[in-house]
């Protein structure tokens, strides 16, 4: 399906090398301030060509806002965007007529429907993502000027090089089977960077790893499998703040279901891991376990959150983090023993203009999915909230029982 989202509702359009690639976005609340200013700098975050790490593909991705709004204000009724795809080169995909490209979707997309673009993996390239990021700029605004929701997204991987910090060495490699001695997941460094990382730090480094010589590390990483006419993968990490508590619609959309859901929908993702994660799956629950206490600003909060801002499937308040794996791009330059449509056994060597690593220009691609997750949760929840509203105060049940004010106060009788 092309269209993502409950309340929010998001349906993208396009392939690689059609006419525009853009999205339809019904269910955004009315009264929103927005220009296409406000969608584009998260598109020219995403766009190709924007250093010798990325496809040379030059598109400037250019917003245009068909309908939805008025003198900068959403009116509540569907918005439709389009971006054009004004650099298109369908001949450097010739080969694809005779070869399936290694792990690429040419062969499963023939399969599914019988039938697939000519060139440049149509709706399973990444250029399909441009409707998602829009969409996920228009909700990131709401979400900011509605509850001051933050998100950031950082590289934290490029194949072996790592952003230090991110986990302590599993204990496995350090201890003994029934030794439970264990580190915190998170680092104390990294725990300060979740809370404290911006995009403007994250863009300061062409690999948007905000750590300078792990970047530059990153960056000959990248450059040595350009050179090689091989690609390289990598993982992104995100945070997101100030998250309302009670978001997720337990049992199947929990709300670590539904970022799940969502970063696994983005091309070349192959993993996705929330709080402590696989790192979780090594400690005791004594040492697990986040602890509640009560704030000074009256809320209660956790000491710890190795749950990553999720518990029961529901949004505690607390920071959410998590972590997307991305595989090393498909289409290569290098040559490759594989085997033509029908069969017969070959060599394919790749043209075009491909991305060494995606996980650079996949940063604003996971913060803008995780963004339609949150806003559409937010928006169930509120519509459950206002319902119950409603009702009368509820009288019989204890006051663990109910949250604080759907108890009606004491009267001068009751009190007598």
């Amino acid at each position: 399906m092309s269209t993502f989202g409950t309340l929010f509702r998001v349906t993208t359009y396009g392939e690689s090398h059609c006419a525009s690639v853009g999205a339809i976005i019904d269910g955004c609340p009315p009264g929103l301030p927005l220009v296409a200013q406000d969608v584009q700098t998260q598109l020219s975050r995403r766009r190709p060509g924007q250093s010798n790490l990325t496809t040379p593909r030059d598109e400037k991705d250019l917003v245009h806002l068909q309908s939805g709004t008025e003198h900068g204000v959403t009116l509540g009724t569907p918005i439709g965007l389009l971006v054009r795809n004004e650099d298109q080169r369908p001949k450097d995909y010739s080969e694809t007529d005779l070869y399936p490209r290694p792990s690429h979707a040419d062969w499963t997309y023939l399969e599914k429907y019988g039938i697939k673009a000519s060139s440049g993996g149509g709706r399973s390239s990444a250029r399909e993502t441009i409707g998602r990021v829009a969409a996920g700029a228009i909700a990131e605004k709401y979400l900011k000027l509605a509850y001051g929701v933050e998100i950031v997204a950082f590289v934290s991987s490029v194949g072996k090089v790592q952003l230090p910090s991110a986990a302590s060495p599993s204990s496995s490699q350090a201890s003994t089977d029934d030794d439970d001695t264990v580190e915190d997941a998170l680092s104390p460094e990294f725990v300060e960077l979740l809370k404290t990382v911006t995009r403007e730090q994250v863009d300061a480094q062409q690999t948007r790893c905000p750590h300078a010589e792990t970047s530059e590390r990153m960056t000959q990483r990248i450059i040595r499998a350009k050179e090689a006419n091989d690609s390289i993968g990598g993982t992104v990490t995100c945070v997101v703040r100030n998250v309302p508590s009670g978001l997720g619609e337990p049992v199947f959309d929990k709300l670590e279901a539904k970022l799940g859901h969502a970063m696994l929908s983005i091309p070349a993702t192959k993993a996705f891991e929330i709080g402590s994660g696989f790192r979780g799956t090594e400690v005791p629950g004594s040492k697990h376990n986040d602890a509640f206490e009560l704030r000074a600003d009256g809320r209660m909060g956790t000491r710890t959150n190795w749950s990553g801002g999720v518990q029961g499937g529901i949004s505690n308040g607390e920071d959410i983090y998590f972590r997307v794996g991305f595989k090393s791009p498909a289409t290569i330059s290098q040559g490759q023993a594989t085997a033509q449509y029908d069969g017969t056994p070959g060599t394919l060597a790749a043209r075009g203009r491909h991305d060494p690593c995606v996980v650079p220009r996949a940063v604003p691609i996971v913060e803008a999915m995780a963004a339609l997750v949150i806003m559409d949760q937010v928006l169930i929840q509120n519509a459950r909230k206002t319902a119950a509203s409603l009702l009368p105060p509820i009288t019989t049940l204890p006051p663990t029982m109910v949250k604080m004010g759907k108890i009606p106060e004491e009267t001068t009788e009751d009190k007598q």
